[in-house]
Protein backbone atom coordinates (compact mmCIF):
# COMPACT_ATOMS: atom_id res chain seq x y z
CA UNK A 1 0.00 0.00 0.00
CA UNK A 2 2.82 2.68 0.97
CA UNK A 3 4.67 1.47 -2.28
CA UNK A 4 1.68 3.49 -4.15
CA UNK A 5 2.67 6.85 -2.30
CA UNK A 6 5.41 9.17 -3.69
CA UNK A 7 7.02 12.04 -1.42
CA UNK A 8 7.56 15.13 -3.92
CA UNK A 9 8.28 18.64 -3.32
CA UNK A 10 5.07 20.88 -3.62
CA UNK A 11 7.00 23.17 -5.93
CA UNK A 12 6.58 21.18 -8.95
CA UNK A 13 2.84 20.12 -8.28
CA UNK A 14 -0.57 22.18 -9.56
CA UNK A 15 -1.31 24.58 -7.15
CA UNK A 16 -4.92 23.27 -6.39
CA UNK A 17 -3.33 20.53 -4.68
CA UNK A 18 -2.13 22.96 -1.64
CA UNK A 19 -5.20 23.90 -1.42
CA UNK A 20 -7.08 20.87 -1.04
CA UNK A 21 -4.88 20.81 2.01
CA UNK A 22 -5.44 24.15 2.81
CA UNK A 23 -9.53 23.55 2.66
CA UNK A 24 -9.16 20.41 4.91
CA UNK A 25 -7.19 22.11 7.47
CA UNK A 26 -9.48 24.83 7.55
CA UNK A 27 -12.69 22.32 8.06
CA UNK A 28 -10.74 20.41 10.46
CA UNK A 29 -9.80 23.35 12.39
CA UNK A 30 -14.08 24.46 12.93
CA UNK A 31 -13.36 27.85 10.78
CA UNK A 32 -16.07 26.16 8.49
CA UNK A 33 -17.93 23.47 8.81
CA UNK A 34 -19.16 22.78 5.36
CA UNK A 35 -17.46 21.72 2.28
CA UNK A 36 -18.99 24.19 -0.14
CA UNK A 37 -17.56 27.18 2.23
CA UNK A 38 -14.40 26.10 2.43
CA UNK A 39 -13.71 25.40 -1.20
CA UNK A 40 -15.48 28.79 -1.72
CA UNK A 41 -13.00 30.68 0.75
CA UNK A 42 -9.50 28.89 -0.63
CA UNK A 43 -10.52 29.31 -3.93
CA UNK A 44 -11.28 25.71 -6.02
CA UNK A 45 -14.45 23.80 -6.89
CA UNK A 46 -15.97 21.27 -4.68
CA UNK A 47 -15.15 18.55 -7.82
CA UNK A 48 -11.71 19.35 -7.16
CA UNK A 49 -11.24 19.12 -3.67
CA UNK A 50 -13.86 15.45 -3.98
CA UNK A 51 -11.31 14.36 -6.67
CA UNK A 52 -8.07 15.01 -4.38
CA UNK A 53 -9.03 14.66 -0.53
CA UNK A 54 -8.04 11.39 -0.11
CA UNK A 55 -4.81 10.86 -1.84
CA UNK A 56 -2.74 13.99 -0.40
CA UNK A 57 -1.94 14.10 2.96
CA UNK A 58 0.67 16.33 4.69
CA UNK A 59 3.76 15.05 6.37
CA UNK A 60 4.12 15.59 9.82
CA UNK A 61 7.04 15.34 12.76
CA UNK A 62 7.97 11.59 12.58
CA UNK A 63 10.07 11.73 16.16
CA UNK A 64 6.26 11.28 18.27
CA UNK A 65 3.59 8.13 17.63
CA UNK A 66 2.68 7.71 14.06
CA UNK A 67 -0.99 7.37 13.53
CA UNK A 68 -2.71 5.55 11.02
CA UNK A 69 -6.08 5.96 10.11
CA UNK A 70 -8.40 3.36 8.14
CA UNK A 71 -12.22 2.91 7.01
CA UNK A 72 -13.46 -0.15 5.80
CA UNK A 73 -17.18 -2.33 5.30
CA UNK A 74 -17.22 -5.28 7.96
CA UNK A 75 -19.66 -8.04 7.59
CA UNK A 76 -22.56 -8.44 10.56
CA UNK A 77 -21.03 -11.82 11.91
CA UNK A 78 -19.69 -13.35 15.03
CA UNK A 79 -15.60 -13.00 15.23
CA UNK A 80 -15.25 -10.82 12.05
CA UNK A 81 -14.48 -7.19 14.49
CA UNK A 82 -12.79 -9.47 17.12
CA UNK A 83 -10.27 -11.09 13.82
CA UNK A 84 -9.60 -7.27 12.56
CA UNK A 85 -8.69 -6.48 16.08
CA UNK A 86 -6.21 -9.55 16.71
CA UNK A 87 -4.82 -9.14 13.41
CA UNK A 88 -4.26 -5.24 13.93
CA UNK A 89 -2.66 -6.30 17.63
CA UNK A 90 -0.58 -8.96 16.25
CA UNK A 91 1.12 -6.52 14.00
CA UNK A 92 2.58 -4.54 16.89
CA UNK A 93 -0.52 -1.51 16.42
CA UNK A 94 -2.53 0.02 19.18
CA UNK A 95 -6.12 1.09 18.72
CA UNK A 96 -6.39 4.36 19.34
CA UNK A 97 -10.61 4.81 18.57
CA UNK A 98 -12.75 3.00 16.60
CA UNK A 99 -16.56 3.96 14.93
CA UNK A 100 -18.95 1.78 13.98
CA UNK A 101 -22.07 2.55 12.01
CA UNK A 102 -25.08 -0.15 12.30
CA UNK A 103 -24.94 -3.08 10.20
CA UNK A 104 -27.15 -2.77 7.03
CA UNK A 105 -27.57 -5.11 4.86
CA UNK A 106 -25.55 -6.76 7.32
CA UNK A 107 -22.49 -5.10 6.59
CA UNK A 108 -21.19 -1.84 8.86
CA UNK A 109 -18.95 0.76 8.29
CA UNK A 110 -15.94 0.68 10.62
CA UNK A 111 -13.23 3.96 10.68
CA UNK A 112 -10.20 2.93 13.32
CA UNK A 113 -7.34 5.00 13.92
CA UNK A 114 -4.43 3.10 15.26
CA UNK A 115 -1.06 4.00 16.67
CA UNK A 116 1.63 2.42 14.38
CA UNK A 117 4.64 3.42 16.71
CA UNK A 118 5.54 0.59 17.53
CA UNK A 119 4.34 -1.71 14.16
CA UNK A 120 6.15 -4.90 13.73
CA UNK A 121 5.77 -5.01 10.09
CA UNK A 122 5.73 -1.95 7.01
CA UNK A 123 2.18 -0.53 6.96
CA UNK A 124 1.82 -2.14 3.74
CA UNK A 125 2.19 -5.60 4.73
CA UNK A 126 -0.01 -5.22 7.95
CA UNK A 127 -3.00 -3.22 5.30
CA UNK A 128 -2.34 -6.17 2.98
CA UNK A 129 -3.02 -8.77 6.09
CA UNK A 130 -5.95 -6.90 6.88
CA UNK A 131 -7.68 -6.87 3.30
CA UNK A 132 -7.49 -10.74 3.62
CA UNK A 133 -9.64 -11.19 6.76
CA UNK A 134 -12.84 -13.03 6.24
CA UNK A 135 -15.59 -10.52 5.69
CA UNK A 136 -14.12 -7.16 5.55
CA UNK A 137 -14.01 -5.28 2.30
CA UNK A 138 -13.07 -1.97 0.84
CA UNK A 139 -10.17 -1.35 3.00
CA UNK A 140 -8.80 1.99 2.32
CA UNK A 141 -5.97 4.31 4.41
CA UNK A 142 -7.52 7.53 4.88
CA UNK A 143 -4.44 9.38 6.84
CA UNK A 144 -0.92 8.76 8.10
CA UNK A 145 1.15 10.70 10.23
Amino acid sequence: MLSDYLIVHKSILPEYYEKVLACRRLMESGKVHEVSQAVKQIGISRSTYYKYKDFIFEPTDLTGSRKAVFSMMLDHAPGVLSSLLACISGAGASVLTITQSLPIHNKASVTISLDISDLSCPLDQMTELLSNIQGLDNLRLLAIE
